[in-house]
């Protein structure tokens, strides 16, 4: 099976509708795949629900999609640093699911396990638990609450990796693993952005943190700038 396109735009033709959910990768600006987030505002496609674990800020990340009104829905845990974003929700124009970053992290996870939900103590008592199913159990502390969250079962992954040989195991690089592994499992079709590709069998199998099974396509987004969400300097003298 040849996983490897051209680019962004043709790893994604076919997959791409009106109205999915997409789960992204990726915490602030470190590990987002940004190539593909860009062939999506490009392909039109709207009605989005995005899984992520923030939106990026204003115009970069998702934030590009919030700007052109492509996205509908955010599941996420944070929200902060994006006007658009912020404006966006205070004015009724975007649904937003909040979702602490552990319980998104694990939802991608059983849904990527199909596993479709989970209990976590989580977020009991607070706006969290609003309309969720509540039950007791006894871990050995007495009976407690918890509270029922689903699996997310994501009609597209998109994640940014490190490396990747030709078969698709893939290999992050320190704190860009963040939320790629999870959404990358609990999607349908998972696509994958990665700065190279190494030939089959030239990786550790020690060190691959996404085997090629849960990749169906994969695309070379190099060269990337380093983004910064805030650049703080000294003042003058």
């Amino acid at each position: 099976m040849q996983k490897l396109f051209p680019d962004a735009a043709a790893a994604l033709e076919g997959v791409l509708k009106d109205n999915m959910l997409i789960a992204s990768g990726g915490f602030g600006l470190c590990g987002i795949p940004e190539r593909l987030l860009d062939a999506i505002r490009d392909s039109g496609v709207t009605g989005l629900t995005f899984a992520s674990n923030n939106a990026g800020i204003d115009n970069e990340g998702i934030g590009k999609l919030l700007r052109t009104k492509q996205v509908k829905k955010m599941i996420s845990s944070y929200v902060g640093e994006n006007k658009e974003f912020e404006r966006q929700f205070l004015a009724g124009e975007l649904e937003v699911e909040f979702c602490p970053q552990g319980t998104l992290a694990e939802r991608m996870r059983a849904g990527g396990a199909g596993i479709p939900g989970f209990y976590t103590k989580t977020g009991v008592g607070t706006q969290v638990a609003e309309g969720k199913e509540v039950k007791q159990f006894d871990t050995g502390e007495g009976p407690q609450d918890y509270i029922l969250e689903e699996g997310i079962f994501a009609d597209l992954a998109i994640v940014k990796a490190w490396k990747a040989d030709e078969t698709g195991n893939v290999v992050f690089r320190k704190t860009a693993r963040n939320f790629n592994v999870p959404a990358a499992t609990c999607g349908k079709v998972c696509v994958v952005e990665v700065e190279e590709i190494v030939p089959t069998g030239s990786l550790d199998p020690d060190c691959i943190h996404l085997p090629g099974v849960f990749v169906q396509r994969m695309i070379v987004g190099a060269p990337y700038d380093k983004k910064i969400e805030f650049r703080t300097v000294r003042e003058a003298a």
